[in-house]
C-alpha cells in the first residue's frame, strides 16, 4: 500500500473520526436513538481514524487522487 493520505488531510481524517465514533455515547441527541445513526456513525468514525492511521485510503486509491507531497 503506497500512502495516499497527506498531513493535513489525516489530522482532519483523525479529528473526524474521533468526534463521530464519541459522539452517540456522550450526547443525549434524539438523532442517536436511531440505531442506525448510533452504529452507522461509529463505523465511520473507525473508518476515518483507520485511515488516518495507515496513511492509506482504497477510494482515493480508486478514483486516483492522492493528498501527499510528493
Amino acid at each position: 500500500m503506497t500512502a495516499n493520505v497527506g498531513n493535513l488531510d489525516r489530522l482532519v481524517r483523525l479529528i473526524l473520526g474521533i468526534a463521530l465514533f464519541l459522539l452517540p455515547f456522550v450526547t443525549q441527541a434524539a438523532v442517536w436513538d436511531n440505531a442506525v445513526m448510533k452504529y452507522g456513525a461509529i463505523v465511520v468514525g473507525l473508518v476515518l481514524a483507520g485511515t488516518s492511521a495507515m496513511k492509506f485510503c482504497p477510494l482515493y486509491r480508486i478514483l486516483g487522487v492522492s493528498t501527499c507531497r510528493r
